[in-house]
């Protein structure tokens, strides 16, 4: 691969202000690609989401305070899964960001390589 090669490549791909938005990350983490990994945090979250908005419910209509202090105690928990789905795919998403930068990195040090030998 020539130093030709290496700049269109990375040219060719970088688009900084598109890389830096919280839009493009988002299309990064809805593609083909993550469908497995989205199916998995949707699901979760949403069957998460009926079982704290049921606690949450029940917790009105329990009679006794033993009930009541069960339906709070599934209530917060569940809204601390809730927060935890949420922060994993958020790190999935960066994650899909590091892999690029590694990938630019790594095109700059074949790049750099190129450079030394032709030396």
């Amino acid at each position: 691969m020539n130093e030709e090669q290496i700049k269109k490549i990375i040219d060719g791909t970088y688009d900084e202000p598109r890389e830096d938005g919280i839009w493009s990350m988002v299309g990064d983490f809805y593609n083909r690609r993550m469908l497995s990994v989205v199916v998995f945090i949707w699901v979760w979250g949403l069957a998460i989401m009926a079982v704290t908005i049921f606690s949450g419910i029940k917790f009105f209509d329990a009679e006794q305070i033993k009930s009541q202090i069960m339906y709070a105690a599934i209530f917060i928990c569940g809204f601390q899964f809730i927060g935890l789905v949420k922060i994993f795919a958020w790190q999935m998403i960066h994650r899909n960001g590091i892999k690029r930068e590694i990938k630019r990195l790594e095109l700059r040090i074949a790049a750099l390589s190129e450079a030394v030998k032709d030396k």
